[in-house]
């Protein structure tokens, strides 16, 4: 988990999609990530964690829904939801840290 550690501790939010291979909208929210992730170009990091192959991060984060979403900035967890979002609303949620 040290580089989970490295990677939150970002002075750059740094958005994160934990989800799972199987889940049926799967490859539209790869979509939707790739918008943002352009959207924001480097102002923020956009980063995607599979949970099965992840499980002790996951056990430990508490992820019970897919997807969750969460924004951190700094090492510090700034806003979390679970379940799907657009493109746009994920933009300015992340807009707000930046």
């Amino acid at each position: 988990m040290t580089k989970f550690g490295d990677l939150i501790g970002s002075d750059i939010p740094v958005l994160i999609d934990f989800f799972a291979e199987w889940e049926e909208d799967a490859n539209d929210l790869h979509g939707i990530l790739r918008d943002v992730a352009a959207a924001l170009g480097d102002k923020a990091k956009v980063i995607k964690i599979d949970i099965e192959k992840n499980e002790t991060l996951a056990n430990a984060l508490r992820i019970k829904g897919n997807p969750t979403f969460i924004i951190y900035k700094d090492g510090e967890m700034k806003w979390r939801q679970s379940g799907t979002q657009d493109a746009n609303t994920l933009i300015s949620l992340v807009q707000q840290y930046v």
